[in-house]
């Protein structure tokens, strides 16, 4: 019988939100659920951030709260969706922890992030199309300082540490509805919005729109949610230690 307050890695494999998914699928599916996952919520961190400045154009906070409501929504949704398919990571760093801990293969890791970026690639090129604009627009959106560098760290930092304690302590069903509540939060209680996810990043900078940041931006941001990754794979760690499964990952 499980004890859902020291579950093994190979429990925690098959959670949602970690690890491969409850289905426990072949690789092909939890591909394409993870590309079209990513696909899908950069639509609506792109197309959202389109249509509010669209409605709200003189109201800069408006379309913040627009944005992250419409972004925090989405996210619920589609863990619900993907979550039992793929876990439903979205988000290179969720795999890197997840790989880190080893609850996935690195073969799996690595195609999961591929996966995860061309994702959200084609999502941003969809969000443009949607709205009559060009299909890549590198951004202007110019996002570079020591404050958003740290927003970075911090809501990486609490975004893997919502999943995990979640998971980790039998509370594995209000994964989505947390995540969702910690990103939408965070778009107003960090100074970078928080992207805190390189794929993400990546296909943001193919949008000069209001959720979009500028090529150069970009690398410091997937650095600090790296770091923020080794930062939260830590506490993890040191929170909810676990029992570890008898079978070794590649």
């Amino acid at each position: 019988m499980i004890d859902p307050l020291h579950p093994s890695d190979a429990e925690l494999s098959v959670q949602p939100e970690t690890g491969t998914g409850q289905l426990r699928l072949d690789l092909a599916r939890r591909l394409t659920a993870e590309a079209l996952g990513t696909a899908l919520l950069i639509i609506a961190v792109i197309g959202s951030g389109i249509m509010a400045s669209r409605l709200s154009p003189n109201d800069v906070g408006l379309q913040l709260l627009e944005n992250a409501a419409a972004t925090a929504g989405a996210l619920v949704g589609l863990i619900l969706i993907f979550g039992a398919v793929s876990g439903a990571h979205f988000n290179p760093v969720v795999t890197l922890v997840d790989r880190l801990l080893g609850t996935v293969t690195t073969r799996d890791a690595g195609l999961y992030v591929v996966a995860q970026t061309i994702g959200g690639c084609v999502g941003t090129v969809l969000a443009n199309l949607m709205f009559e604009l060009p299909a890549v627009e590198l951004s202007t959106t110019t996002r570079s300082s020591g404050a958003l560098w740290l927003s970075e760290v911090i809501a990486t930092v609490g975004l893997l540490l919502v999943i995990h304690g979640c998971v980790r302590t039998g509370k594995a069903s209000a994964v989505p509805f947390a995540v969702g509540l910690w990103i939408g939060g965070a778009y107003w209680f960090t100074s970078s919005t928080s992207f805190a996810n390189p794929a993400v990043t990546i296909a943001r900078t193919l949008s000069d729109t209001f959720a979009g940041i500028r090529p150069s931006s970009a690398p410091m941001f997937i650095v600090m949610q790296v770091i923020g990754a080794g930062i939260a794979y830590a506490l993890i760690r040191f929170l909810y230690p676990h029992n570890l499964s008898e079978t070794p990952h590649e």
